[in-house]
């Protein structure tokens, strides 16, 4: 006997709707098949010309059952019933007498043409051929038809568009209604994180899974089959750990016998070992596309660094549980590789920095550093620090020196320790005890360095005044030497005065403004000098009540915001212009304001001098911050952003000076006051100095009636109560005043001023490059009636008229045809050395050192560093070449070279 095709419920569904609106009252219908969906789905209703009428599916195997059954249905329903009886079984035809087959619908036993019926459903005029003899997949489709049915296709339904149709509604990869689905290892990886998709697939009939595995190695790669195996084994949530834990095995040293304990991971999902290395790249390749989305930062970058996360550790757990992770230590995708490059560095912490900047550069080349940004970081302000350990101690004899290198380097060493003291992320002790070590040692020599300047301070401060500074920018001078020249000329300088910023916080902040708005500057320094920050010197004791009144009344004092307010008004009316000081309460806006209106008023005026003391910084020393973090942004000081944000709205240049500096407190938490006669503050008191404190003596000692005080120099001396940090005493710290200045990005450098480049306020051992020249001492800022020598006869940068790529640019035939299309253009000299410049530093330089570059060959100042890079594109970029351009948000230009030799030099080599 033949073989008998199955038919389940939609089969005959569809049969009886074609059939039984001819069947001329007929309610016995004889199915050529045998019933595949078991008792619990034999009586269902169908629709037939707009009625619902009931049917019962029997399955008998012999003439005499259909007769009884069909008896039966009868007596149940009554002769003028309209319920169905569908009959099906393995009876021949011939075996059916007439008496019961004059009953039937078409007086026969009906053919299930499955095919049919697909096409049928799908709204079809032809079946693809390939799809007749697949048993499994028309079963498939007929279970499998959603509630709405499959979507009308017209024409021929391909292969192709029945499994992805299929694929869809069983495992929910794709839409049943696309009429294409983009589907890769990236889909399908993903689909496997999922617990529905998986289990859904899982618990298809074989051939089914067999079926639509096979085909989707052929449109998704070799990867399917293994990963869908998985997915049946009810382990589709592994499937790209294991896949990452694949490639990392295959990769290593030990591949053999990490192949062996791979194939009890897998089990029975692998079919051979051959399908390891196409799995593992393809669960690799995912990885690596979803680090670099996570890498781009936003929403979706959170959100793709938490799937690649999750993956991963999961990866390391079935490497733990199979005793692999030895064997992977080097693997430079899981966590534990970088957890392993990241001990090895802090191993290396105790030596030489060639040790651990090799140590660094291989974490640095790890897939995970960027995810793993604030360890990286970490480990990269380690390595720093073993650098600055390794520099000769600088030659800072004077006060005005030591204040300046402060700024310039040692402030950065404070800033560092203070974000190696927070721990790194990972909690290992190994890792946190080489910090540890570390910072024990940056802290010993900060202290031979602060007890060296304490010296010099005491035997400088007996005689130092306004009338004598002996080198040094005194802080009663910063209004006079720096905001007055910004204000020559119908300028309008905001002076922050930021209450307690030390070097560290300033370096800091000046680092987190976005060059695209503003560009930092200084005075134009002598013939030979660099320029660099300029550095004050803080009023003794390094108190608010007399550093931050001398700051404000541009002479010595002592007083509060009254004081303050008085002084600052009288300075400025010497010199004919009317300003207006804020503290405190009278700047903050109140409700639905971000500032105050009175502010905002005096910030438009068209002449008026606006100051403002903001006291985050130094509020913070009391009780900590909230976030415990050591980094300072402007978003962490109360209004700083609207402020700047409203100075160059108003087209404003800042000076951002602090009146003192401070010190955190790292020693123990249990550790208590140093007993001490006369204590006047948490860091400075009358009487003897002892250990670790100076008596300072003279006409800048400003808080003792007999001009005379003892001041800590030493970090962890305090007099008082705990708090988050202290100032009062005669450390670096705390006597050296950063006064930055800045002007709107979009505005000229006013006369007298150059821009700064950023590249040239970062000290080499914080970078990493090679030693240069220490800059010599700065003269005293620009100001009252002098006037700077024209810079600049030695260079920092590549000189032109030597044969340069530069030169051969400016002097080539596509070169000059460009310029005479440029308005205004830049003399070759300038061109010629910014390019120089970028070619030496790799391709890359921030707009201010090109335009420092350019300044230096020439002489010449450029007041506006992005409108000369602006020029530089249009003379360099020949039919939309990108030759040169802004990139990183026009935080840097970046250069290349092969595209410059291409369009001026022909190609030759440079």
């Amino acid at each position: 006997m033949p073989t008998r095709p199955a038919a389940g419920r939609r089969a005959i569904e569809v049969l009886l709707e074609a059939e039984l609106s001819h069947a001329e009252g007929r309610r016995l219908v004889l199915v050529d098949a045998v019933w595949a969906d078991g008792d619990e789905g034999r009586d269902f209703t169908v629709q037939i010309d707009g009625a619902a009428r009931r049917v019962h599916v029997t399955d008998q195997d012999s003439p005499l059952g259909i007769t009884e059954a069909w008896q039966r249905h009868l007596a149940d329903t009554g002769p003028d019933g309209d319920g169905i009886l569908v009959v099906t079984g393995r009876v021949p035809a011939d075996q059916l007498g007439w008496d019961l087959r004059g009953h039937a619908v078409r007086r026969r036993p009906l053919a299930v043409d499955r095919a049919g019926i697909v096409t049928q459903l799908f709204g079809a005029e032809n079946l693809d051929t390939r799809m007749v003899r697949e048993e499994w997949l028309l079963d498939a489709l007929l279970d499998a038809e959603p509630s709405g049915g499959w979507p009308r296709v017209g024409g021929v339904l391909t292969r192709d568009r029945a499994l992805r149709a299929l694929l869809a509604a069983r495992t929910g990869l794709g839409d049943t209604g696309a009429d294409s689905l983009d589907l890769d290892a990236d889909t399908l990886f993903d689909w496997s994180r999922g617990p529905a998709g998986p289990r859904r697939f899982a618990e298809l009939a074989e051939p089914e899974r067999a079926g639509l595995s096979e085909w989707l190695a052929q449109v998704a790669g070799p990867a399917a089959p293994t990963l869908l195996a998985l997915a049946a084994d009810g382990r589709g949530a592994d499937a790209l750990p294991l896949g990452a834990l694949a490639a990392a095995a295959l990769g290593c040293p030990a591949a053999a016998d990490a192949g062996f304990a791979l194939g009890t991971l897998f089990g029975s999902a692998l079919g051979s070992f051959d399908a390891l290395t196409p799995y593992a790249a393809a669960a690799t390749g995912v990885l690596t596309r979803w680090i670099a989305q996570a890498e781009a930062g936003g929403p979706a970058g959170a959100d793709a660094r938490a799937r690649v996360v999750a993956v991963l550790e999961r990866a390391d757990q079935l490497a733990d549980a199979a005793r692999l992770t030895p064997l992977l230590a080097e693997d430079r995708l899981l966590p534990s590789g970088y957890r392993a490059r990241l001990r090895a560095l802090a191993a290396a912490l105790d030596g030489r920095p060639g040790a651990a900047q090799d140590a660094l550069r291989r974490l640095a080349d790890h897939q995970l550093a960027t995810l793993y940004g604030e360890s990286t970081e970490r480990a990269r302000t380690a390595v720093r620090l073993v650098r600055w350990l390794d520099t000769p101690v600088p030659d800072t004899s004077s006060v005005g020196q030591a204040v300046r290198e402060h700024l310039r380097s040692t402030g950065r060493v404070d800033l560092a320790v203070g974000i190696l003291a927070e721990g790194d992320a990972s909690r290992d002790g190994m890792i946190g005890e080489a910090y540890h070590r570390l910072i024990g040692r940056v802290r010993d020599r900060r202290r031979e360095l602060d007890e060296r300047f304490a010296r010099n301070l005491a035997t400088w401060t007996e005689a130092a005044s306004q009338q004598a500074p002996n080198g040094a920018l005194l802080i009663e001078d910063v209004l006079a030497e720096v905001a007055a020249p910004l204000a020559r000329d119908g300028g309008r300088p905001l002076v922050l005065v930021l209450d307690g910023m030390s070097a560290d916080v300033a370096v800091d902040l000046a680092a987190g403004l976005d060059p695209r708005a503003w560009t930092e500057i200084c005075p134009v320094s002598a013939a030979g000098r660099r320029p660099g920050r300029l550095a004050a010197v803080a009023m003794l004791p390094t108190v608010t009540r007399v550093s931050r009144a001398s700051l404000l009344c541009g002479t010595a004092a002592d007083g509060g915001q009254d004081v303050e307010r008085a002084g600052f008004t009288a300075f400025w009316k010497k010199r004919r212009r009317s300003s207006v000081l804020f503290h405190k309460g009278g700047y903050e806006g109140s409700a639905g304001h971000r500032l105050a209106p009175a502010l905002l008023e005096e910030l438009a005026h068209e002449e008026r001098i606006v100051g403002v003391v903001v006291n985050t910084i130094d509020d913070a020393l009391a009780d900590g911050r909230e976030s415990g973090r050591a980094r300072w942004r402007t978003g962490d000081i109360a209004k700083l952003a609207d402020l700047l944000d409203a100075a160059r709205g108003s087209g404003r240049p800042v000076l951002l000076v602090s009146d003192h500096g401070h010190v955190l407190d790292r020693g123990p938490r249990d550790a208590g006051p140093t007993p001490a006669d006369g204590v006047q503050g948490a860091r400075w008191r009358t009487g003897p100095a002892g250990p670790g404190e100076v008596a300072l003596a003279g006409p800048r000692v400003r808080a003792a009636a007999d001009g005379r005080i003892t001041a800590a120099w030493r970090d962890d001396l305090r007099y008082t109560a705990r708090q988050a940090g202290y100032h009062g005493g005669a450390s670096l710290a705390e006597v050296t005043v950063p006064v930055l200045a800045f002007v709107p990005s979009d505005s000229r450098i006013p006369a007298g001023w150059t821009a700064l480049p950023a590249e040239d306020t970062v000290p080499d051992w914080w970078r990493g490059s090679g030693p240069v020249t220490e800059p010599a001492p700065e003269p005293k800022a620009q100001g009252r009636g002098r006037k700077q020598a024209v810079p600049q006869e030695e260079s920092l940068f590549p000189q032109p008229g030597r044969g340069t790529l530069g030169e051969e640019t400016v002097r080539s035939a596509a070169y000059r045809s460009q310029r005479d299309f440029v308005r205004l253009p830049p003399a070759d000299t300038a061109v010629a050395a910014a390019l120089d410049a970028l070619l030496a530093a790799g391709g890359k330089l921030s707009p201010a050192a090109v335009a420092a570059a350019a300044q230096a060959a020439t002489g010449k100042s450029q007041r506006n560093p992005e409108r000369f890079v602006t020029v530089l594109e249009r003379l360099l970029n020949i039919d939309g070449y990108p030759v040169l351009q802004l990139v990183e948000s026009g935080r840097t230009v970046h250069l290349d070279k092969e595209l410059l030799r291409q369009q001026f030099t022909g190609g030759a080599p440079a």
